[in-house]
């Protein structure tokens, strides 16, 4: 093997060695971080229900909801009548600021965990930054849909005026019961099952 041979061959491996020293280090500490994802977007959105699902029918004479339109998040477009056209839908209105919200939380985020197949939960907020709702919903751990009322327009017409306050919509579209005020857990859980889950 000659001299300058050796000393190429020498250079090739170093080089070589530092590629994979890059490549092992990728994923350490000096990698960026991935950014975490939006709580309340798209990705929170549920799955086609379940087949089978047992439902109660809604009262006749009962007024329809409001079928309005609204953005996630994650800015994803959101339409009620889209959501309610194959199982229940409670609207839960909220600011990250309300301190009633946030002490009814928690036990509403479990709910809503509970009754994933069979209802869709969507939280409404209002009056708040973004990063605020974030923070809010990370905190309280809420795994549903959120969508962000910049303008107010799905809390006037759902007739909402200071929050909390929810709402129970069947599958369809029908306003069966709303909540001025809110409503805790373990009242809604009852009412769930006595007007739309047959179950």
């Amino acid at each position: 093997m000659t001299r300058g041979y050796a000393v190429r061959l020498t250079a090739v491996a170093l080089a070589l060695a530092g590629v994979f020293a890059a490549t092992a280090c990728s994923g350490g500490d000096d990698a960026p971080a991935r950014p975490e994802p939006v709580a309340g977007g798209a990705a929170a959105l549920p799955g086609p229900a379940p087949a089978g699902l047992a439902l109660r029918p809604a009262p006749s004479g009962a007024p329809g909801a409001p079928a309005v339109t609204g953005a996630l998040t994650d800015g994803s477009p959101v339409a009620l009548a889209e959501l309610w056209a194959d199982r229940p839908v409670v609207l839960i209105f909220f600011t990250s600021w309300c301190t009633l919200c946030a002490d009814r939380q928690a036990a509403l985020s479990e709910l809503a965990r509970r009754h994933r197949d069979e209802v869709v939960f969507v939280g409404v907020a209002t009056e708040d930054k973004p990063e605020d709702v974030q923070r809010y919903l990370r905190e309280h751990r809420v795994g549903y849909p959120v969508a962000l009322d910049a303008d107010g327009l799905i809390w006037r017409s759902y007739a909402v005026r200071e929050p909390p306050a929810v709402v129970v919509v069947a599958k369809g579209g029908a306003l069966l019961r709303g909540w001025p005020g809110g409503v805790d857990a373990a009242t809604l859980d009852a009412e769930l099952r006595r007007l739309v889950l047959a179950g």
